[in-house]
């Protein structure tokens, strides 16, 4: 019997393994579900087709931009200035279509904005070796005051009749267009996280930097790059959200990065970097969309939310700093 049973793995250790390396996404999924029971049971609207469709709808830039920001955190980085991005090209969008430029000409000279916005922060990161916290923090100061500087403080009207305003007020298929979109940048997110080469090599550069140096990967060129997919990706949040709108503002997103910050960590990638989930990444930011909408129809102060959220950030770091860390070193 003893030689029969040598070497096997013991009985239900596949299954404890699996459940201690999906913990945390397992446990942003149980806090969902159970988010959308209490606001089911005493928020009547809760559950109705208009609600949970409008949930989807204004959920979709939160969720674009925290699948970005799940490459930077994953990396060891932040990215501070993606509310103030947003912001920036919510205004310009609207200063630019009001100036006749062709919409589909100001969705691309968005995303090249943003891009340009990460790739410049990238660097000084990347190749300056100045500490993301401070060069984004930087960039949060510096890109809302060009917001304010450009509209004044003012909102700037978008023409409704602009095709432009159906990518965030759109449908396709009885969907929400922008809840589309979110989907698509997720699989794309889960694609390169999880199945590429790329997401494996910023998962290093998260893990062990110098490890991952000696191993001739580019960490300069890849760290660079993962902010200015944030870049990119707060762009497409700015449009989506002054299209819902229909106006330009420089007073939009403000606090967005707490929100994104927030879903990220809350979904389980580890603050310090190494471990990314686009999974459980999706769950944060429904699960703080599914709290913002909820308290809302329970007829509590919106401000609220803000007390809410600061409390999951929190929370979030004490699991990743004290309970999964522990359970990692226990398996080690």
């Amino acid at each position: 019997m003893a030689a029969e049973t040598h070497g096997r793995r013991p009985a239900g250790s596949a299954v404890a393994d699996f459940l201690t390396a999906q913990a945390p996404v397992l446990s942003i999924a149980g806090f969902f579900i159970l988010m959308v029971l209490v606001f089911a049971t005493t928020a009547d609207a809760f559950t109705s087709q208009t609600n949970l469709l409008n949930l989807l709808r204004q959920s979709a830039p939160l969720l674009i931009v925290a699948v970005a920001m799940t490459f930077v955190i994953t990396t060891g980085g932040i990215d501070l200035s993606v509310g103030s991005t947003v912001a920036l090209v919510n205004a310009l969008a609207a200063i630019s279509l009001q100036a006749g430029i062709p919409w589909p000409l100001v969705v691309l000279l968005m995303l090249g904005l943003g891009a340009l916005v990460g790739a410049i922060q990238g660097w000084f990161i990347a190749y300056q070796g100045i500490p993301a916290f401070i060069v984004t923090l930087a960039g949060l100061s510096i890109l809302r005051g060009i917001a304010l500087l450009l509209t004044q403080g003012f909102s700037i009207p978008i023409d409704g009749s602009s095709w432009f305003v159906q990518l965030g007020r759109g449908w396709f298929l009885g969907v929400p267009l922008p809840a589309v979109l979110a989907v698509l940048v997720a699989i794309a997110g889960w694609i390169l996280l999880g199945q590429c080469r790329f997401g494996r090599y910023v998962t290093a550069i998260g893990a062990n930097a110098e490890g991952a140096r000696r191993a001739s990967i580019d960490i300069r060129r890849i760290t660079a790059s993962v902010y200015m997919l944030t870049g990119m990706a707060a762009a497409m949040a700015g449009i989506i959200i002054a299209a819902r709108l229909g106006s330009g503002s420089s007073n939009a997103a403000v606090a967005f990065e707490l929100e994104v910050i927030a879903a990220v960590v809350l979904g389980g990638t580890v603050l310090m970097g190494g471990r990314g989930t686009i999974v459980g990444t999706v769950l944060g930011a429904l699960t703080i969309g599914v709290i913002g909408n909820g308290l809302i129809l329970s007829h509590i102060s919106p401000f609220f939310t803000q007390i809410v959220t600061g409390a999951i950030i929190l929370a979030a770091i004490w699991l990743n700093t004290k309970f999964f860390m522990r359970l990692g070193q226990g398996r080690r």
